[in-house]
Formats: C-alpha cells, sequence, structure tokens
C-alpha cells in the first residue's frame, strides 16, 4: 500500500477496528495520541521460543464488558519495550507485529501486551501506527463506522436476539 503510506485518513478519538491476522473482527479501540506505541488487551502472556525465535502466546479479548470470544493467538516477539502507564509505572512488554484495519486502511502495527482489563478500551492505537498517515478529529467518534448492533451490544457483555440494525 505505497500510495496510501502518506495519505491524511481521518480518524476519530475512537474507533472500530479489525485485527484481521488474529482473527479479531471487532475491537472498540481508543486512538490515543499520548501513547507511542499502540497496545493490546492480553492475558496468559507467556513467551517461548520455536526454532531458536522467541515468541509469545497469549489470550486476546475483544470486548470491553465480556470474555466471550476471547481468541488465542502465537506470535513471534517483535521487539521487547519498557512503557510508562499513566500513573508512572514502569513495565517490560512484549512487541507483536499484527495487521490492523482503521478507518478503511489495512496497516500493520507494532503493539505490546498488556492486562488492560481494568481500562475501558481492550486497545489503544499510538503515534508509530498513526505516523501511517492518520489525522485524529478529537471532536470524531467512530468516523470509520459502526459494526452492526449485535456486535455493539456484545461489546457491552449483553447477548441476546441478533438485530437488523
Amino acid at each position: 500500500m505505497s500510495g496510501h503510506h502518506y495519505s491524511s485518513t481521518l480518524c476519530g478519538w475512537r474507533e472500530w477496528v479489525s485485527l484481521p491476522s488474529i482473527e479479531l473482527p471487532w475491537v472498540k479501540a481508543k486512538i490515543d495520541t499520548g501513547a507511542q506505541t499502540s497496545a493490546l488487551h492480553a492475558t496468559g502472556i507467556t513467551e517461548f521460543e520455536r526454532d531458536g525465535v522467541p515468541w509469545v502466546r497469549f489470550t486476546a479479548h475483544p470486548w470491553q464488558l465480556s470474555d466471550e470470544d476471547a481468541v488465542e493467538v502465537e506470535l513471534p516477539v517483535h521487539d521487547r519495550r519498557t512503557v510508562r502507564s499513566s500513573s508512572g509505572h514502569a513495565q517490560e512488554r512484549p512487541v507483536v507485529l499484527v495487521e490492523v484495519d482503521l478507518v478503511g486502511r489495512r496497516i500493520s502495527a507494532e503493539f505490546t501486551l498488556t492486562d488492560r482489563e481494568e481500562m475501558l478500551f481492550r486497545m489503544l492505537i499510538g503515534r508509530e501506527a498513526l505516523r501511517q498517515g492518520f489525522v485524529v478529529d478529537a471532536a470524531g467518534s467512530f468516523l470509520g463506522g459502526k459494526p452492526p448492533r449485535p456486535i455493539r451490544r456484545r461489546n457491552r457483555g449483553r447477548s441476546g436476539p441478533a438485530s437488523t440494525s
């Protein structure tokens, strides 16, 4: 996607994204210009070696208020980063490369893996990913669209009959 790298794709301060390479079709993400690296909520983070290469196994949780539809993932460790949280706590985290569909564009982005259970958003999209041609409208939300209502209900921990809107 060489022609798209330098575009100015507008996104809101929160967006629904897809992570096709790890089979997560919907995750609500906060677009966080205060964070350098993107972060993904993961549990059971276990590092191991495969053919002499460092890998990580984890469970990715797409929904904010539910553990339904969690996905077991194994990926090569791309890097390790020391990340300082908003409270000032420093933590070393594994970094993985993941494809992200954001506002109609697919990019490859680095994600640190961390337990975001207590956070409102299961994913942050940071500046390194946004540098791939995104501009943030701080007043905008879901400029890339919203998933169907049944998906939004699952994100809020509500399952129920399927709806058409």
